[in-house]
C-alpha cells in the first residue's frame, strides 16, 4: 500500500485503539508504551487520545538496542534491583486510573543471544517493581489495551521470503485485517464481534462445567474450574464502569482454572515468543495442578528459567478457547507473538488468574482468591495448544458430558 492509505489506515486504527481499546474518558491519564520506530503511529495515538479529552499522555517508548545492552552489561546487582523511580511511577499510573496502551511491534527473537538468566533476572525484578500496575490491570482496575504494529525484525521473522518493505507491508495489512480496520466502521463491526463472542461466554456460564476434558494426538488433559466461575468474551468493564477491549485482534472466550484440579499431558501447537526468546515444541505434564515434567525443542532454558520464577507459574491461571475456523487460524500465518497466535488456537496460561473469573473475585483478598482456586503469580504467560483435531468436553458435577469443542471447533 503506499503511504496515503497506510497514514489513512492507521489513523483509523488509531482512533479504534483509543475509542475502543482503552475508550479515553474526558479529564482521563494515557499511558502509551510504544517502540522508538513507531513515532507516525504513536503521534496518532496521542492526537487521537487528547482529542478523546485525555488529561495527559504519558509515552513510555522502548528501545531495543537500549535493552539489549543493558542485560548484556548491567552488573548482575543492577539486573536484579529496579530503581525506586519505576516503582513510584507505577503506583502513580495505579492512583491516577490511567488507562493504558501497549503497542507491540518487537523482534520476537530480540534476545536470544542473551544469557537467559541475565534477562530472566531482570523480568523477575521489574515484575517486583510494577506490581501495582500488574495486579490493577488483572482486576480491570485499570482500562487497557495490547495491540501490534508492523516493524521490519517482526516482519521478516513472519514472511522470511519476502523484501524488508514488501515483509513490512504485508505485516501492517494482516494486522488491519485482524483489528477490522478494514472494515467500512471498524467500531461497529467490534460491537458486533464482542456480542458474538460474549454470547458463547454466556452460554458457557450458565452451563457451569466442573471439569474440562481435553483430547488430541498430542494432548490428553483435565482441567477443574472453580464454583461460580466466569467466562469472558471479548469486552471487559473497569472498576469505575468504563468498556474497554483488552486485546485487539481477540477471538477467545477464557476463564480460570482450579489451581488445585489440573491433571494430564498438553503439547503447544505454536512457537511462544518469550522475554526476547523463541520457545517451541512445548510439553508438559500435571499432577495435582503443578507442572512435574516440562520440556521444550528449542528454549528450554528459557523455559526452565520462567519456570522458577516464583510458585505460582508452575500451575495455570487462565484456559481459552479458540475456534480453529477463526480468521487469524486459517490465515495460515504463524506471526511469532502471542497476542496473534493465541487467537488462532486454544490456549492456556502458565502463571497468574484474573480475579474477575470467578464470581465477587474483585473484592476477594488474596486468601480467598487462593481458595477459591486460583492461581497467583508475577508471571502469565499464554502458550497455544489448539489444533483442528482438539475435542473438548465440559462435565458437570453430576457427571453429564456435554460436547463444547469438536475438531477445534465449538460443537
Amino acid at each position: 500500500m503506499n503511504k496515503e492509505e497506510l497514514n489513512a489506515n492507521l489513523k483509523k486504527y488509531a482512533e479504534l485503539i483509543v475509542k475502543v481499546g482503552v475508550n479515553v474518558q474526558p479529564g482521563q491519564t494515557v499511558v502509551l508504551y510504544i517502540s522508538d520506530r513507531q513515532p507516525e503511529f504513536a503521534h496518532m495515538i496521542v492526537k487521537e487520545a487528547y482529542q478523546a479529552g485525555a488529561a495527559d499522555v504519558m509515552v513510555k517508548w522502548d528501545d531495543t538496542f537500549v535493552s539489549q545492552q543493558f542485560l548484556e552489561h548491567a552488573s548482575e546487582e543492577r539486573l536484579a534491583n529496579v530503581p525506586q523511580y519505576l516503582v513510584d511511577e507505577s503506583q502513580y499510573i495505579v492512583d491516577k486510573h490511567a488507562a493504558r496502551i501497549s503497542v507491540l511491534s518487537e523482534d520476537p527473537a530480540a534476545f536470544a543471544k542473551i544469557n537467559p538468566k541475565r534477562v530472566a533476572t531482570n523480568s523477575a525484578a521489574m515484575g517486583k517493581a510494577t506490581n501495582a500496575v500488574r495486579v490493577a490491570t488483572q482486576n480491570n482496575d485499570l482500562t487497557w489495551t495490547v495491540v501490534g504494529a508492523a516493524d521490519t525484525a517482526w516482519a521478516k521473522q513472519v514472511f522470511p521470503d519476502l523484501s524488508d518493505d514488501e515483509a513490512v507491508d504485508k505485516l501492517w495489512r494482516e494486522i488491519f485485517k485482524t483489528a477490522r480496520v478494514d472494515n467500512d466502521d471498524p467500531i461497529q463491526a467490534w460491537k458486533e464481534h464482542k456480542d458474538q463472542l460474549e454470547s458463547k461466554a454466556a452460554w458457557l456460564n450458565e452451563q457451569q462445567f466442573d471439569t474440562l476434558q481435553y483430547h488430541s494426538p498430542r494432548t490428553d488433559m483435565e482441567v477443574g474450574l472453580p464454583k461460580n466461575h466466569v467466562w469472558v468474551g471479548a469486552g471487559s468493564t473497569s472498576a469505575d464502569g468504563i468498556s474497554f477491549m483488552p486485546n485487539m485482534p481477540t477471538e477467545e472466550v477464557f476463564t480460570a482454572p482450579d489451581k488445585r484440579r489440573i491433571n494430564g499431558h498438553v503439547t503447544s501447537t505454536k512457537p511462544l515468543s518469550y522475554a526476547g526468546t523463541l520457545i517451541e515444541g512445548m510439553e508438559f505434564t500435571f499432577k495435582d495442578g503443578q507442572v512435574v515434567k516440562a520440556t521444550a525443542k528449542k528454549g528450554q532454558k528459557t523455559l526452565d528459567h520462567l519456570l522458577q520464577t516464583d510458585p505460582g507459574v508452575r500451575s495455570l491461571g487462565e484456559v481459552s478457547l479458540v475456534p480453529d475456523p477463526s480468521p487469524i487460524s486459517q490465515s495460515g500465518i504463524i506471526f511469532y507473538n502471542t497476542l496473534y497466535d493465541e487467537n488462532a488456537s486454544d490456549h492456556m496460561a502458565l502463571g497468574a488468574a484474573y480475579p474477575f473469573s470467578v464470581v465477587g473475585g474483585t473484592e476477594m483478598s488474596p486468601v480467598e482468591l487462593d481458595q477459591a482456586g486460583l492461581n497467583s503469580s508475577q508471571e502469565h504467560v499464554d502458550f497455544m495448544m489448539g489444533s483442528d483435531d482438539m475435542n473438548i468436553d465440559g462435565v458437570k458435577a453430576d457427571g453429564t458430558v456435554v460436547p463444547v469443542f469438536r475438531d477445534g471447533d465449538w460443537a
